[in-house]
């Protein structure tokens, strides 16, 4: 039996949950359909989905069509949880784009069509609401074609649009208009379907329009669209056959090596972690000792495969599936498993978070339990990074958004009984290296107190190329567990630059190292005092790093977001003044009709506001589309952010805060 891993897409309140309970039922995993509003979904289970009636975290659904195994996974529709979506398109074999029949193409779904795209995953459009009042298919389609891609070819009408007899009607095979539109769309990509056309028109019959239409969107070239209602039902048992016959099944081999990804971590009753998993190619068993991340081991304790709705233990797994893993005890979301999968796993597609606050406790007595639960909330979201300083008692995470920030609230107070407040959210800034600068501390001279020699040259790196380090010295002239501690202590120090921001676009390049070798005394008694450590690098590559840096210098950078604002012609004049003063540049303002299109530039700290203030100076009318774009330097001075209290700038209080943790070292 053929599997498809499948991806429900849509932005917040389409329709998406509704749909995969329609689909769900029309399968026959459930007898009853679940209601968003009721909080009786089956994927929506954490107690703050059902009450707000959104969806937070993935969740993964099974069912069966056509000898098809469809391993379904709903993820969440609001920006805010976009990490959520991110870590899910990696392990898919095809996607439904939902959109609303009433609010059409909207800002989310402009940013999840793209990336789709990009990342060349076959999809299937499905219009939702047809049932309800306004919705019109033709202009949806007409959006469409404008906002997501042109190559999108509807595969029926609808009828009774906008009430409670909406239904989908797809086209005939023999139709004209429909064969036309299809054989316009496919001989752009098909050059012998367009020769044999063109010879005699009678060779592109239904059949063979039919199997082009499959070819062209597993490859990601042509998104077929459906429509009708997950309330009703209209349309759906169509999708579900469309899904079977036009979206390719996984492949794998199941003798390969093993490899896969994992995208979801959870917690269970007796917290223990559970991970989920796509395999891509080998198979896992229970009792197996796999490999993971890049030098973790571990034996694998249990195995749930998907079947019939349901996760169920069984004995193994082979290549292509979706599984539920136990024993990795200190797994993490995007770990890979075994060697490192062919195929991305999601990661990169969307922005990091650009914003972030101080969790403050109500109670002060909390703070270790808050942190606590805020770790294990971050095995599930490694993108909120959680950070604590001891110094200043404060814990910090980074956010997508306000509505993320509630839901932390809200967890924490339902699900760890602790109770929390935020500080006002700030935007996360960048550093970047403005010139060169090196330094190095030499074992055995002042005031270098470890036993290790450490030199290091930092430069500007290609925009985007992130932390680049490199080998200045001969590989074999330290140990490797030493180059391995200097290259990781690195990249972890420079999450804080000179201004207290994470360094980015950054060459390493480690041009001095020295040890002392393993020594004894006479009698052959090994005296760690007098031989390097990798820990003696672990604590030297900061002072060195940050020396260099300081004498390189770093500019301070800030996140830009691209928009896109349609707003009523008659307020233009009124909304430009507006953007100015929350320093947006307009690059580009379009006339269409009644409205102005305008799109432009504006620092990630200022949408929020920009979206608060919009209803009331579109008097409702308009609409706000932003996605992070890339950082440009702050105009001003620069902000900086709160160091750590073992901050290798200052050098007494770093050694102060080495030596509470490590046995202080005689000095030669």
């Amino acid at each position: 039996m053929k599997t498809i891993n499948l991806g429900i897409l849509a932005h917040v309140d389409a329709g998406k949950t509704s749909l995969t309970e329609r689909l769900l039922l029309g399968a026959g995993v459930i007898d009853e359909l679940g209601s968003v509003d009721a909080g009786s979904t089956r994927t929506d289970t954490m107690t703050l989905e059902r009450q707000r009636g959104i969806t937070i975290r993935s969740a993964v659904v099974s069912f069966v069509v056509a000898g098809t195994t469809v391993n379904l996974i709903d993820t969440p529709g609001h920006p805010d949880f976009i990490a959520e979506v991110e870590r899910a398109l990696g392990v898919l074999d095809g996607a439904v784009l939902v959109v609303s029949a009433v609010e059409g193409v909207q800002a989310q779904t402009r940013v999840l069509g793209r990336t789709l795209h990009r990342l060349g995953i076959p999809t299937l459009i499905f219009v939702n609401k047809m049932d309800r009042a306004g919705a019109d298919l033709d202009r949806v389609l007409d959006q469409i074609a404008d906002r997501l891609t042109p190559a999108a070819v509807a595969l029926g009408r609808v009828t009774a649009a906008g009430t409670p007899n909406a239904r989908w009607a797809p086209f005939e095979p023999d139709d004209p208009g429909h064969d036309r539109r299809l054989v316009d769309l496919f001989t752009t990509y098909d050059d012998a379907l367009l020769a044999a056309y063109v010879a005699n028109e009678r060779t592109a019959t239904p059949a063979r329009l039919r199997a082009a239409l499959a070819t062209w969107t597993a490859r990601a070239r042509v998104y077929p669209v459906h429509a009708g209602s997950a309330i009703t039902g209209a349309g759906v048992d169509d999708l579900i056959a469309a899904v079977a016959e036009l979206l390719p099944a996984a492949e794998g081999d199941d003798d390969a090596p093993l490899a896969g990804t994992v995208f979801k971590v959870e917690r269970g009753a007796a917290g223990e972690k559970i991970a989920y998993a796509r395999i891509f190619t080998g198979t896992v068993r229970v009792r197996d000792r796999i490999r993971y991340r890049r030098d973790h081991e571990a034996r694998i304790t249990g195995i749930d495969g998907y079947s019939g709705g349901d996760a169920l233990p069984r004995d193994s797994a082979g290549a292509g599936g979706i599984v539920r893993l136990h024993g990795l005890a200190d797994v993490r979301v995007g770990d890979p498993l075994g060697d490192p999968p062919a195929r991305p796993a999601g990661r990169g597609q969307f922005s990091p978070p650009t914003l972030e606050t101080v969790v403050v406790p109500v109670r002060d007595g909390d703070r270790p339990a808050i942190h606590a639960a805020l770790a294990q909330l971050a095995e599930q979201d490694p993108l909120i990074n959680l950070r604590q300083d001891d110094l200043r008692r404060e814990i910090a995470v980074s956010l997508y958004g306000e509505v993320q920030k509630e839901v932390i609230q809200a967890t924490l107070a339902d699900e760890y009984d602790v109770a929390v407040t935020f500080r006002e959210t700030t935007t996360v800034c960048v550093e970047r290296p403005v010139g060169a600068g090196a330094a190095v501390e030499w074992i055995g001279r002042e005031p270098n107190p470890f036993l290790g020699t450490v030199g290091l040259r930092v430069e500007p790196g290609p925009l985007g190329s992130g932390v680049e380090f490199r080998l200045g010295i001969e590989l074999g002239s330290m140990p490797l567990a030493f180059l391995k501690a200097v290259e990781e202590t690195v990249r972890e120090t420079l999450r804080q630059g000179v201004c207290g921001w994470e360094v980015i676009d950054c060459v390493v390049t480690l041009t001095h190292g020295g040890y002392w070798a393993r020594q004894s005394h006479s009698h052959g008694v090994f005296d760690k005092s007098m031989s390097s450590t990798a820990g003696d690098f672990r604590n030297l590559t900061p002072l060195v790093l940050m020396a260099a840096l300081s004498r390189a210098g770093t500019r301070v950078h800030e996140p830009v977001h691209r928009f896109r604002l349609d707003l009523p012609a008659d307020l233009f004049g009124v909304v430009l003044p507006v953007l100015s003063g929350l320093d947006a540049v307009p690059r580009m303002s379009i006339l269409r009709g009644t409205s102005y299109l305008v799109e432009g530039e504006v620092p990630a700290g200022r949408v929020h506001t920009l979206e608060q203030r919009l209803p009331s100076l579109t008097r409702g009318e308009g609409t706000l589309e932003s996605e992070f774009d890339h950082y440009r330097p702050v105009r001003g001075p620069a902000p900086s952010r709160p160091r750590w209290d073992h901050d290798p700038l200052n050098r007494k209080d770093y050694l102060l805060a080495v030596a509470r943790r490590v046995t202080a070292r005689p000095q030669r």
